[in-house]
């Protein structure tokens, strides 16, 4: 069964449209690392919060996907401007379109 992440974060003020583009910026490598589905968003209620949802052909590869070296750098880039309020829900995907 495929694996599945929703999670969200809060941006400090300003800063949730330069999270998201960098959220974004590393998607070309994703399905090659067996990710089958990510989408990034933003919250309709406030400016500051960011979901994304994941799918992922097992734990393992999103596991691995996170020790990647553009990975790595992505999340050292984003950090400076996150609140650390963070939610996260491991989720075991049954089906679905695009999936």
């Amino acid at each position: 069964m495929p694996y599945g992440y929703i999670g969200s974060m809060k941006t400090t003020p300003g800063h949730r449209d330069d999270v998201v583009a960098i959220l974004l910026s590393g998607v070309d490598g994703l399905r090659e690392a067996g990710c089958d589905l990510y989408v990034v968003s933003v919250s309709t209620t406030d400016d500051v919060t960011i979901w994304v949802s994941e799918v992922w052909q097992s734990k393992e590869h999103h596991a691995a996907s996170l020790q990647l070296p553009e990975t790595r750098a992505a999340i050292g880039k984003a950090m400076p401007m996150l609140t650390g309020e963070f939610t996260g829900q491991e989720l075991t995907v049954a089906g679905g379109l695009g999936v």
